[in-house]
């Protein structure tokens, strides 16, 4: 009887160790929880894939998305922590309900998207696609500039005919002819620059085409520390890319499967340095927000002034 009870008291003992230690285990779990990497969406083309073609950033994870809308479908998914879209995803993520924080931005791009047609169309004004077939990647940068180019020629989205492409469905569209024109952003605009190709018109003094930061909320809190040495990173990746174009090109052809020489003339008018977030940004959002709203291209109002995070401004001043 004494046995058994010194074995069952033993038995108690060896619970209470193993709960014990279950405690012990979760707060080791919870300190490797708020160790985990920094979760990166990137696209073939921008900053974040400098930095990741350079291995800048060890210890972060990398996930490659085909455009912005893509990419922030991932971050209402919980599946990345900070992604670089153009200035149309983060207004039609909002609209869908994702969740996110803007926490940088970059200097203008208006030269790094653009309508292309074929030059045997004989189109030489972006009002001569009345009536013709215009293809462009829902949600995107470009569907901005598209809004401003009906604007700017008295013409209205009625007024044209258009097919809602994702780049890699865009390409063959515009190759074959099943489309009249196709509006593009860099590398997928400098690859279709082939002879025969012309550029109708590009941004210009229409559109500032600006690359933004996104974070979710819950990087925001959880990885803060993590979050501003990354951003350190990709200010200086970004500045010495701008002040080493060669080298920069040299190391990003490899990285976007694209040759050398395209690499290099898409960058040239395409990779801006980086720029705070403030309160002119968000107003300069707000309008975009608001012009989508006004046509319909989504379903609500969205105020995208309340997305805006300039904790981390300091970094890319």
């Amino acid at each position: 009887m004494g046995v058994r009870r010194i074995g069952a008291l033993g038995l108690v003992a060896l619970v209470l160790a193993a709960l014990a230690a279950c405690g012990d285990g979760g707060g080791a779990g919870a300190a490797e929880g708020a160790a985990k990497p920094l979760r990166i969406g990137y696209q073939r083309f921008g900053g974040l894939a400098l930095v990741k073609a350079r291995d800048a950033a060890p210890g972060v994870t990398w996930s490659l998305f085909e455009s912005g809308p893509a990419l922030t479908e991932a971050l209402k998914a919980g599946s990345i922590d900070i992604g670089q879209t153009g200035e149309a995803p983060p207004i039609f993520a909002a609209a869908g309900k994702t969740d996110f924080r803007i926490i940088g931005t970059s200097q203008p791009v208006p030269q790094g998207e653009a309508v292309l047609v074929k030059e045997k169309s004989g189109f030489t004004s972006f009002r001569d696609l009345k009536g013709r077939t215009v293809a462009l990647n829902k949600g995107s940068n470009v569907h901005w500039l598209l809004v401003k180019l009906l604007e700017k020629h008295g013409m209205t989205p009625d007024d044209i005919t258009v097919r809602y492409l994702k780049p890699a469905e865009g390409r063959p569209a515009f190759d074959s002819d099943q489309v009249d024109a196709w509006v593009i952003w860099d590398p997928y605009f400098a690859l279709a620059e082939q002879p025969g190709v012309r550029i109708l018109a590009d941004a210009t003094d229409l559109v500032n085409n600006r690359e933004y930061i996104l974070a979710s909320p819950e990087a925001l809190s959880g990885k803060a520390d993590a979050i501003r040495s990354f951003l350190r990173t990709y200010r200086q990746v970004t500045d010495w890319g701008i002040a080493n174009p060669d080298e920069r090109a040299a190391v990003l052809a490899p990285e976007l499967k694209i040759d050398q020489a395209v690499t290099k003339r898409a960058l040239a008018r395409s990779a801006k340095p980086l720029a705070p977030i403030d309160a002119a940004i968000g107003a300069e959002l707000q309008a975009i927000a608001d012009g989508f709203a006004e046509l319909g291209l989504i379903p609500a109002p969205v105020d995208i002034r309340a997305r805006v995070d300039d904790t981390y401004a300091d970094v890319f001043r």
